[in-house]
C-alpha cells in the first residue's frame, strides 16, 4: 500500500469512527453514555500529557495540578442558587491553569530528569495540600457543582450541561478538536523543535533554538488542555475533592500514554480507552470460591501494565501498525 493510500484509509478509518460516536447516544443507554463521556475526558488529559512526555521528552508528575485548578475553578465561580455563564467559567478555568502552568513552568522546565519528575510532583502536591487542608473549595469534603454552566446565546440555549446526552457531545466535540490541534500543532515547525529537543537539546541549542523558550510554551499549552478535561469532568460529575490533583491521576494518565503509544497522536487516545475498560472489566469479575476477583482488581491491573511494559514497548499503537505491516504484506501492495 502507497504512502498516500495509506493516509486515505487512516483518513476514512477516522471518519468512520467519528461516525460510530456521533451515533453512539441512540445506541446505548445512560450509564455507557457517561462512561464513554468519561473515556473521552480522560483522552484529553492524555493527549495533553503526551505532548510533554511524548513529543519533548519531559516527563511530568505534576500534571493533575491543571486538571484540578479548572474544575475547582468552575466550582468556586459557581453560585449554590444560580448557574454560572459557561462563556465566563470555560475560558476562566482554562486562562487559570495556562498561567498556573506558565509560572510552575518557568521553575521546572530548568531542571532535567528526575528533578524535573520531582519538581512537578511537588508542586501538585502543595496544591493538593492548600486544597485538602483549608477551607478553599470545601475543604478535604470537596465541594458540589448542583448547577452546571449554561450555554446561552442571547435568549437561545442550544445545549443544556445538565442533559448527559448534551455533556456527550460537548466532550466529544473537545476531544476531537483538541486532536486535530495537537496533531497540528505537532506537524508545524514548533513541533519539529519539541521533537528534537527530545531527542537532543543540546544540538537543538547548539542550533540557535532557544530550547527553554519552547519547553516553557509546550508546558504552557498541555496545561491548557489538561484544564479543558478539569473543566469537564467537574462538569459531568458536579464534585470535585483535592483528589483531582493527586499524584495518582498524574500516575495513571501517563500509564495511559505509556500503554497507547508515547509520541503518537493516536495512541493516548487508545490508551485512555484501553485503560477505562480494563479497569471497568476487572471490576466486574466475578467470585471464585472464597476468592472476590473484582474487589481485587489493582491487582489484575496491574499484572496487565507489567506485561504490557514487557510485551507492547510500543504501545497498542505499535502492534496497531504491526498487524497494518502484515496486512499491506499479506495483499502484495
Amino acid at each position: 500500500m502507497t504512502g498516500q493510500a495509506a493516509v486515505r484509509a487512516q483518513w476514512v478509518l477516522f471518519a468512520v469512527v467519528l461516525a460510530a460516536f456521533a451515533i453512539l447516544p441512540l445506541l446505548v443507554g445512560k450509564f455507557y453514555l457517561q462512561f464513554f463521556t468519561k473515556i473521552m475526558i480522560m483522552a484529553i488529559l492524555a493527549m495533553s500529557l503526551n505532548l510533554l512526555i511524548g513529543y519533548t521528552g519531559l516527563a511530568s508528575f505534576g500534571h493533575a495540578a491543571f486538571y484540578g485548578t479548572a474544575a475547582y475553578v468552575l466550582g468556586i465561580m459557581t453560585s449554590q442558587y444560580q448557574a454560572a455563564s459557561f462563556w465566563i467559567t470555560f475560558p476562566a478555568a482554562i486562562g487559570a491553569s495556562a498561567l498556573l502552568a506558565l509560572v510552575i513552568g518557568f521553575f521546572v522546565v530548568r531542571t532535567h530528569g528526575i528533578y524535573f519528575i520531582m519538581v512537578t510532583l511537588a508542586f501538585a502536591q502543595m496544591l493538593y495540600v492548600v486544597f485538602h487542608d483549608t477551607k478553599i473549595g470545601g475543604g478535604n469534603d470537596g465541594m458540589y457543582i448542583d448547577l452546571r454552566p449554561t450555554i446561552r446565546i442571547g435568549d437561545w440555549q442550544p445545549l443544556s450541561l445538565e442533559n448527559y446526552v448534551h455533556v456527550y457531545f460537548v466532550a466529544f466535540t473537545c476531544a476531537v478538536a483538541t486532536s486535530l490541534t495537537l496533531r497540528m500543532i505537532v506537524a508545524s515547525p514548533f513541533g519539529r523543535v519539541l521533537v528534537g529537543i527530545r531527542a537532543n537539546e543540546h544540538r537543538m541549542s547548539s542550533l540557535g533554538f532557544p530550547t527553554f523558550r519552547y519547553k516553557l510554551a509546550a508546558f504552557t499549552l498541555a496545561g491548557a488542555v489538561g484544564a479543558l478535561a478539569g473543566y469537564l469532568s467537574a462538569v459531568q460529575f458536579g464534585f470535585i475533592n483535592p483528589e483531582f490533583f493527586g499524584w495518582h491521576l498524574s500516575v495513571v494518565v501517563m500509564m495511559m500514554v505509556i500503554l497507547g503509544g508515547m509520541g503518537t497522536p493516536v495512541g493516548p487516545i487508545l490508551g485512555a480507552g484501553a485503560w477505562m475498560l480494563l479497569e471497568e472489566l476487572f471490576k466486574d469479575l466475578p467470585q471464585l470460591g472464597a476468592v472476590d476477583l473484582g474487589k481485587h482488581w489493582q491487582l489484575w491491573l496491574g499484572i496487565f501494565i507489567v506485561l504490557a511494559a514487557l510485551l507492547l514497548p510500543n504501545g497498542l499503537i505499535g502492534v496497531a501498525k504491526k498487524l497494518w505491516s502484515m496486512r499491506s504484506l499479506k495483499s502484495g501492495t
